[in-house]
């Protein structure tokens, strides 16, 4: 047969479209025909050919696309219940071009018993999740966990690919021994580089109680109560040359208020109730370039490193006839690009900034950057370095940066460190194994160096000074499962102890979606 870009200089038409779903496991392949994939395979109801063939960017009757088939198989490596995909052509005659779509399903029955420990602290989950009920890729779940935080259940059901194959339609709850929660959401995404228009409602709530941390303690407590709507259009050209640009218009609101508990230590300076309310504008511009690579961010498996520019500026103001009980401007920006470097090295980058202007109750303003480098080296091992900066000004302490072993710095307690200023550095060799155990799993390892430091707070710090630490890790990713989870298993040592509340070592235990 003729590759795509032969049919695509030959300006041929697409004719029938083919879609396939099969099981997780392949019993043609004699390393997966046992008793227990086959019995994997049987109790597994297999996603619907309709769910597929909705996320398809392509249609019969339209000319053979390259760039579109390419996009489409990267949509479709985006879904979660998807583990392999295959877009061919299977005939070729009189300028018509007929194409099988074949997908491989991944495990989505997801009972789970989640434990982790960062920071001297445990805190974990069990739940149980089917992100693929009865092939039609609806979420149903339920959750108990503990947090750093709170303890609770939360319950979610959701669709990615309602109506018209990409409505989303969610509903989750929770209930905690804090407070409660609740969102519910209706969004029909920009869900491809040539899509025209999107939407979207939401509405969130929360009570809870948040704490301030400095030195890993809870200096602070309060009752937080938040209520959260948005509504929003957006349009677009759709990509025009190797570019598209979207438009969105939209209002948004935000209430805060906050009770302060005599029988608990309150904060040094308690937040300020507000309302914030109005409408907004947003532009975003995107650079279609996208690298397909192994080995960065997973273990043996496809990705997509977005290498072109990709920046957003948004701008609002809070009005009273909203609501507000301030109006101050709105404005935030983020961009993002990648660089090819020598030797298949990748430089990707961020930046971002946001703030509130012309509050009553202060101005808050906030500033960050990022850099990751990924540098492979002879066989399967790789240098990774990341850095980051980080800086906020607010009138209100709850907004200070912190960093401590669930913040960025794994050989030291939780929330070891706050400011208005946050600067932290990683160097990790990376070791990527082609070790499959059980045909479920993807192995590699990790040793790194970290080294950071949260500093001008308006609390005084208890451990002021540069914080750096060293380790090694076990990566295990979960390569046949929906959730697609990387196991980290790390054992730190504090190259630096500013007090005796920092242990000689650290066990990290937590699952993350990358390396």
């Amino acid at each position: 047969m003729p590759s795509f870009a032969a049919l695509e200089a030959a300006g041929a038409l697409i004719g029938e479209i083919r879609v396939v779903t099969d099981e997780i496991f392949d019993p043609d392949d004699p390393k997966e025909n046992n008793f227990v994939f086959r019995a994997a395979n049987a109790i597994h109801i297999k996603t619907k050919p309709a769910v597929i063939r909705g996320a398809l960017l392509f249609r019969t009757g339209e000319r053979v696309s390259v760039r579109v088939i390419d996009e489409t198989e990267r949509v479709i490596r985006a879904t979660t219940t998807v583990y392999e995909v295959s877009i061919r052509p299977t005939r070729y005659e009189d300028g018509v071009a007929d194409i099988e779509v074949r997908t491989r399903d991944t495990w989505t029955l997801q009972p789970n018993l989640r434990f982790r420990r960062e920071g001297g602290v445990n805190t974990g989950a069990l739940s149980i999740k089917e992100s693929n009920l009865l092939g039609t890729a609806t979420t149903l779940g339920i959750e108990r966990n503990s947090s750093i935080d709170r303890a609770g259940t939360l319950v979610q059901l959701s669709n990615d690919h309602l109506f018209d194959g990409w409505t989303h339609l969610g509903f989750e709850r929770g209930t905690f021994d804090d407070g409660t929660s609740a969102s519910y959401r209706v969004n029909r995404p920009f869900y491809a580089l040539d899509t025209r228009w999107a939407a979207s409602a939401g509405l969130s709530t929360f009570d809870r109680r948040d704490k301030v941390f400095e030195g890993g303690n809870v200096v602070g407590d309060y009752r937080h109560f938040q209520h959260v709507g948005e509504a929003s259009l957006g349009y677009s050209k759709g990509l025009q040359g190797r570019w598209t640009q979207r438009h969105t218009a939209g209002i948004n609101y935000q209430s805060d208020a906050y009770e302060i508990d005599p029988a608990k230590p309150p904060p040094t300076a308690p937040p300020v109730d507000r309302t914030l309310a109005g409408p907004y504008l947003r532009y975003e511009a995107i650079e279609d370039d996208f690298l397909p690579i192994m080995n960065r961010d997973l273990i043996q498996r496809p990705e997509y490193l977005e290498m072109g520019l990709h920046s957003t500026v948004q701008v609002g103001r809070s009005l009273a006839a909203f609501g507000a009980t301030e109006q101050p401007w709105q404005v935030s920006a983020s961009l993002t690009k990648g660089f090819r470097l020598h030797g298949s090295h990748q430089l990707l980058t961020s930046a971002s900034a946001g703030g509130q202007y012309g509050s009553s109750s202060g101005d808050v303003r906030a500033y960050g950057t990022s850099v990751r480098y990924f540098a492979p080296q002879k066989g399967s091992f790789l240098l990774y370095l990341s850095g980051a900066l980080d800086m906020v000004q607010s009138p209100n302490a709850a907004d200070d940066l912190l960093l401590g072993g669930d913040t960025g710095m794994r050989g030291y307690p939780i929330r070891f460190q706050r400011g208005t200023r946050r600067a932290l550095f990683t160097a990790e060799e990376r070791y990527y194994t082609d070790f499959y155990p059980l045909r479920l799993f993807r192995v590699g390892y990790a040793a790194y160096i970290d080294v950071g430091r949260a500093w001008a707070s308006q609390i005084p710090n208890t451990s002021p000074g540069w914080l750096a630490d060293a380790g090694i890790g076990l990566r295990v990713l979960s390569a046949r499962a929906s959730f697609g989870n990387v196991l980290h298993l790390d054992l730190v040592f504090p190259l630096n102890k500013p007090d005796a509340t920092v242990p000689a070592h650290q066990l990290v235990v937590k699952t993350g979606k990358t390396f």
